[in-house]
């Protein structure tokens, strides 16, 4: 059994836009893993294309990640994995500096604050976690270790939550809405339906 959303979010941080396919399992014990393409087109620093695709487990944890960027000179691409062991490879290359990150986080993608948020349900309950990430730079591409926080503030009327996430010197108040998608991320992203949309219905067979 799966929930199927498909959020478009304007990407105030990158002028542009990005459109999301999700997938997002369910079990017993609540969410089951998360599939997910997604396309974006962005202005800033330069006019570029992007497009991924995401796989977790069904603990969450980030199983690869590939992204694709195209701008006015050139292609670029990633294929970043992780192990069932924890070992991260990026374009085949091991990645000893990544090891005991569980999530990627891809720049400028909303999407990818969903993995932590779900796997210790932020969104409905309080707590606080700390993370190391393996950290997509956009649109060039770059991997490295970034430390990150995420604490529960409160419940919103929507049936979400805020959540402070922090980074280095960086933190913001980020609305997540009752599935675990980003709504509102301060300076960053903000859904055209404030997060309030149901999961998509699967075609009836």
């Amino acid at each position: 059994m799966s929930e199927r959303h498909v959020p478009t979010w304007e990407v105030t941080a990158s002028g542009g836009l990005e459109t999301a396919w999700v997938e997002i399992g369910r079990g017993p014990a609540g969410p089951a893993g998360l599939r997910a393409r997604g396309r974006a087109v962005g202005t800033d620093p330069e006019p570029y294309w992007l497009s991924y695709a995401l796989e977790t487990g069904e603990d969450l944890a980030t199983r690869r990640l590939t992204v694709r960027v195209e701008d006015a000179c050139r292609v670029r691409e990633l294929d970043l994995r992780r192990s069932p062991s924890g070992r991260w490879t990026v374009d085949g290359r091991p990645r000893p500096d990544l090891e005991g990150a569980l999530d990627c986080d891809l720049g400028l993608c909303p999407l990818t604050n969903t993995m932590p948020v779900l796997r210790h349900a932020l969104h409905r309950r309080p707590g606080e976690h700390r993370f190391l990430m393996a950290w997509v730079s956009v649109p060039d591409l770059t991997v490295r270790p970034s430390r990150q926080t995420y604490t529960h503030l409160s419940r919103t009327p929507s049936g979400g939550a805020l959540v402070r996430y922090a980074s280095g010197d960086f933190a913001a108040d980020v609305e997540f809405d009752a599935y675990g998608l980003v709504a509102d991320y301060p300076e960053l992203a903000r859904r055209g339906d404030g997060g309030r949309r149901p999961p998509v219905r699967p075609p009836r067979r």
